[in-house]
C-alpha cells in the first residue's frame, strides 16, 4: 500500500490539536507526519500516535522536504502566504481558513455533498465555514429531491468557534476583574448577534460567508438565502434553525427517511419524547444531528428544521481529514 507524508500547520491551535485527535481515530496510510506552528509556538512538544513530536516553525523552506498533503489551521494570512508555496512543491493543501473559499479556481468541499470537486484542485482545497458545513449536509439531500427556492438561516454558535479567547470569555467571564479577550460584550447570559465584522450592507462577514459558501457548494449561484448568525453561551457545537422553501411540494415522512439514510446525518426527531438535536450530544461527534422537522404553513412548500454539529470536528478538523481520505481514495 502506498504511504503518504502529511504536514499539520497550526498544530498547537484548537483545530490543529483536534485534527491530531481525529487522525489518531482514523487508519490513514500516512507514514510520516510533521507538525508546524508559528515561531512563538515552535518547540512545543505534542504526543501524537504514541510518539512525542516537537513542533517546528513554519518557514518558506518548510515544504522543500516534500509532502503529499497539508492541513492548514493557522489563519487566513498564514494560508495566503504558505499554501501557494506548498502547492508549488507538489503538496495538496486542505485549508481551514477563509482565504481561498470563494476563489473560483479553488474547490470548496464537503465530502458527503460535493466530493467530485476534489478532483478539480490545483494544489489547494478549501474547507468551508463551520456553520456552512453542517447546514449543507441536510440541504443537499433536500435540494436534490425537491429543489430549494429560498433558505433562511438563524444560527446559535458556540464560543469554541471564536477560539481560545472566546472560550476564556465564557469560562472566566464572571471572575472579578476579568477583561474580555474576544467579544465586545459579556457572553455569559447573552446572545450576541455579532460574529466577525459588520459590513456596509448591515450583514456580518459570517452571515455573508454562509450565504456565498452555500451557493458555491450546492452549485446554486442564484439561490436566495438570508442569514442571522448569533454567538451564544455554549462551549462547543453550533446549533442552527433552518427554514427552506421549495419549488415543489414534499412529503414529510419521505424527508425524514431521506435524512435518516443520508451519510453524515443522524436524525433526532421525536419531539413527543423530547428527542431533538442538542449541542451537548454532538460535541465530540462527526455526524450532524437533524430534527424538529415540520412544515412552514406560511408559504406553499416550506420546511423548518433544527440541526447541531461539532464546529471543531465536522466543522473544521474532521471535514479536512475526510477530504484527505478522498484524495487518497482517488489516488489508488
Amino acid at each position: 500500500m502506498k504511504k503518504y507524508k502529511m504536514a499539520i500547520v497550526g498544530a498547537t491551535g484548537l483545530v490543529g490539536r483536534t485534527a491530531l485527535t481525529v487522525l489518531e481515530e482514523k487508519n490513514l496510510p500516512i507514514d510520516e507526519y510533521v507538525l508546524f506552528a508559528s515561531k512563538k509556538s515552535a518547540g512545543t512538544k505534542l504526543t501524537f500516535m504514541g510518539k512525542e513530536y516537537i513542533v517546528r516553525e513554519l518557514t518558506d523552506d518548510s515544504f522543500d522536504e516534500g509532502f503529499d498533503f497539508a492541513i492548514f489551521s493557522a489563519g487566513g494570512d498564514t494560508s495566503k502566504h504558505f499554501s501557494p508555496i506548498a502547492a508549488e512543491k507538489g503538496c495538496i493543501v486542505v485549508d481551514n481558513s477563509s482565504a481561498f473559499r470563494m476563489d473560483k479556481d479553488v474547490p470548496l468541499v464537503v465530502p458527503e455533498v460535493n466530493p467530485e470537486e476534489i478532483k478539480n484542485n490545483h494544489g489547494i482545497i478549501a474547507n468551508p465555514n463551520c456553520s456552512t458545513i453542517q447546514a449543507v449536509l441536510p440541504l443537499k439531500v433536500l435540494d436534490d429531491k425537491y429543489t430549494i427556492k429560498r433558505i433562511v438561516y438563524s444560527t446559535y454558535q458556540a464560543v469554541s468557534g471564536a477560539g481560545k479567547k472566546g472560550v476564556d470569555d465564557l469560562v472566566n467571564g464572571n471572575q472579578e476583574g476579568y477583561t474580555l479577550k474576544k467579544f465586545p460584550h459579556p457572553i455569559i447570559n447573552n446572545c450576541l448577534p455579532h460574529i466577525d465584522v459588520f459590513l456596509d450592507n448591515g450583514y456580518t462577514k459570517e452571515e455573508e460567508k454562509m450565504i456565498n459558501e452555500t451557493r458555491k457548494i450546492l452549485n446554486r449561484p442564484d439561490l436566495r438565502i438570508t442569514a442571522t448568525t448569533v454567538r451564544v453561551p455554549v462551549l462547543n457545537s453550533h446549533s442552527e434553525s433552518i427554514n427552506v422553501e421549495f419549488d415543489n411540494d414534499f412529503d414529510l415522512d419521505e424527508v425524514r427517511k431521506m435524512l435518516s439514510n443520508a451519510e453524515g446525518i443522524t436524525l433526532k426527531d421525536d419531539p413527543e419524547n423530547n428527542v431533538y438535536p442538542l449541542a451537548t450530544e454532538t460535541s465530540g461527534q462527526d455526524n450532524v444531528f437533524v430534527g424538529r422537522l415540520r412544515r412552514d404553513y406560511s408559504v406553499d412548500y416550506g420546511l423548518n428544521f433544527f440541526c447541531t454539529g461539532d464546529n471543531i470536528r465536522k466543522g473544521a478538523a474532521t471535514n479536512a481529514i475526510q477530504i484527505v481520505e478522498k484524495l487518497i481514495e482517488y489516488d489508488k
